[in-house]
């Protein structure tokens, strides 16, 4: 008989590493992942497939609590504990959270996110087995390791396959590819479709979502450039554009909204956006596609299987976050894919203090080629 993915992962003889035959018989499991909505979002794979392979299991899922949102609903989650930054920045209140998670008495502690913080709450957790990725001082907080590779097997990305490295053996990774979900309530959406109604949104033509800004200006196109990408859409699709910003965005939203042509911005609809962010999902659902910089809301689009075009920052790998690229229904540019020579053996630190001289380069024109097949697929299908 052919060994399974979990038995060749957890099995003491294999080659790689494992954390024991005992995982089998765990009853609690802490899974970690600290900071932003995409490494959240990406990270609750690991509980799908924990539970997927361990169902008698009991597993929880630590995140910082503005991440909640994404993991709401997931049924391969049975606890969330919440860590809040702020609250938690206090040292009293640090120490009452790990003895918190002492009191819980894991079994097993999956880190996938292995900084300071997470460290210590691994750590503090006093479980049988906690396993990590490979760092030179990871064996003072963890009693297994894996280590981070380059290789790609499949289109889900390094990224995602690095963190299924925590939990199968290598020869595995291409057959156990789970793809983030997030998990809406039909009365969400139904409330997102009245908003987009009472809005004055016709239904009967495409609703595109536009990521204007990234989560920092060394992710976010030049002003221009990305009001050149809107007015492009608007003229192929003649569609209804809605923006993904927070509040404090607005301003420099305006900044770009102002160099839009001006017998464009009919098809946009700049009140209309997401105070919260299911409200955001629920509006995301009901899109035909997502346009914009790299960042969360693409992660959170495709976990909806909403289609979309992604332009990376030219100090971003790529690889490791250009989730499920098709071609097709995922689309995403890169400085490397116009200028690979510039990225051969050269470090992605110093491409970050040079974001903006680099940004000038990934100019509309290359862009444009790759949004306009994009966009055509996506309205045929």
């Amino acid at each position: 008989m052919v060994p399974s993915a979990v038995e060749k992962r957890f099995n003491p003889g294999n080659m790689y590493f494992c954390p024991s035959k005992d995982f089998f018989s765990v009853k609690k499991i802490l899974v970690i992942q600290q900071k932003m909505i995409g490494d959240v979002l990406l990270s609750s794979i690991l509980c799908e497939w924990i539970k997927k392979h361990v169902p008698e299991s009991e597993v929880h899922y630590c995140i910082h609590a503005n991440t909640l949102p994404v993991v709401q609903n997931n049924p391969f989650i049975d606890q969330v504990v919440l860590f809040n930054p702020k609250k938690q920045k206090n040292k009293k209140a640090f120490w009452k959270f790990l003895k918190q998670i002492r009191r819980e008495h894991y079994d097993t502690v999956i880190d996938a996110y292995g900084k300071t913080e997470s460290n210590l709450i691994a750590w503090s957790s006093r479980a049988p087995k906690r396993i990590s990725y490979k760092k030179w001082y990871s064996r003072f907080f963890y009693t297994e390791t894996v280590t981070r590779k380059p290789i790609v097997y499949t289109n889900a990305g390094n990224a995602l396959e690095d963190r299924l490295r925590l939990v199968v053996p290598e020869d595995a990774i291409a057959e156990n590819i789970l793809k983030p979900k997030i998990y809406l309530t039909e009365s969400e959406r139904q409330e997102a479709k009245k908003r987009l109604v009472s809005d004055g949104i016709d239904g009967n033509k495409p609703l595109i979502m536009i990521g204007i800004l990234g989560s920092a200006q060394n992710k976010s196109l030049p002003h221009k450039t990305m009001a050149q990408l809107i007015d492009a859409t608007i003229a192929q699709t003649h569609g209804q554009l809605i923006f993904n910003f927070i509040p404090s965005q607005k301003e420099e939203v305006l900044q770009i909204y102002k160099l839009i042509d001006h017998s464009k911005k009919s098809h946009v609809f700049l009140g209309t956006y997401g105070k919260g962010l299911r409200e955001f999902l629920g509006l995301l659902s009901h899109c035909s596609m997502l346009i914009g910089n790299e960042g969360g809301a693409v992660n959170m689009a495709k976990a909806l299987n909403i289609p979309t075009f992604t332009v990376f920052s030219p100090w971003i790998h790529k690889k490791a976050w250009n989730l499920f690229e098709d071609g097709k229904h995922h689309v995403a540019v890169h400085l490397s894919d116009f200028e690979p020579e510039r990225y051969q053996n050269a470090s992605m630190k110093v491409f970050k203090k040079q974001s903006d001289t680099l940004y000038q380069k990934l100019t509309f024109n290359r862009i444009q080629p790759y949004l306009k097949k994009f966009i055509s697929g996506i309205l045929k299908s």
